[in-house]
């Protein structure tokens, strides 16, 4: 083979090379944290297990791809992907600082993080750690929620004074005791010890097991009013969900079937449904 057709078919084989080394790479996943330098802009989620989508793929475990705030999978319209839809600048600055079990406490850690991703966009789910902690006597007091609460919204105000935060209320958990007491795969999942303080003899009619729902639905409540408050005192930048995620009718087919309480893929959709219309961006 003449040496010019040697030389021409290496580089051939040496483009070819270089082709696949770049085509075999998976696209990189918006909620990865990756950002170029000076980047500014996208979406950031705080909160606890339900807005990492724990659950939501059949597992237990974090599935932040189907999570309602910062999702980049197929099976949830996001408000992250709805946000991109409008503005493909975004692309990859999606963010998900959530944990599963974090209570009010851990908002200001995450917050921090949110600022340091210099996004325009927070989203803040919290809340029902706080209640689901064990007993109802141990439930976090409602005026150190509200002292968590605040400081965390202080780190956003004082190190991302024009980013827009969405405060979402906390869902009714009482409600999905309501619809679940009565079915034995949720009973029996809830047994493994389920949010006890709600969920702990969930087919007691005893007069003890009553009163203790009841102050768990109370105590959500106040929360949610504390969520209000904390969100006025923010400022114009903070809106509050007018309770919309808390007005959500679950039902058993919008959480998922191993513990019968974190919002499957369809009830992550409805919480981005619920939520974006609820953010004022909708229109």
């Amino acid at each position: 083979m003449p040496r010019r057709w040697v030389t021409t078919v290496a580089c051939l084989l040496a483009l070819v090379a270089l082709a696949c080394e770049s085509g075999g790479e998976a696209a990189p996943r918006p909620s990865g944290g990756s950002r170029p330098p000076g980047a500014s802009g996208g979406i950031a989620a705080l909160g606890d297990s339900i807005t990492t989508g724990f659950g939501s793929c059949l597992v237990l475990t974090s599935c932040q791809r189907n999570s309602w705030s910062t999702g980049d999978g197929l099976r949830v319209d996001s408000l992250y992907q709805r946000l991109l839809d409008r503005d493909q600048a975004i692309r990859g600055r999606a963010f998900n600082h959530a944990r599963p079990g974090a209570r009010a406490a851990s908002l200001e850690g995450q917050a921090q993080q949110a600022v340091r991703d210099r996004v325009d966009h927070v989203t803040v789910l919290i809340g029902a750690n706080d209640v689901c902690r064990g007993g109802v006597e141990v439930m976090t007091p409602v005026s150190e929620f509200r002292a968590e609460v605040d400081r965390g919204l202080r780190a956003l105000r004082t190190g991302r004074p024009k980013a827009r935060v969405l405060v979402v209320s906390i869902p009714d958990l009482y409600r999905l005791w309501e619809v679940g007491h009565t079915d034995s795969r949720a009973v029996r999942a809830w047994r493994r010890g389920v949010c006890p303080a709600l969920l702990a003899n969930p087919t007691s009619t005893d007069p003890l097991d009553r009163a203790r729902r009841a102050a768990v639905r109370e105590r959500i409540d106040d929360y949610n009013a504390q969520l209000v408050a904390a969100c006025r005192a923010y400022g114009s930048r903070c809106r509050y969900d007018g309770g919309a995620v808390h007005r959500v009718r679950f039902t058993l087919d919008l959480v998922n079937p191993l513990d019968w309480f974190h919002p499957n893929a369809a009830g992550q959709d409805r919480l981005a449904d619920v939520t974006w219309r609820a953010s004022g961006l909708a229109g």
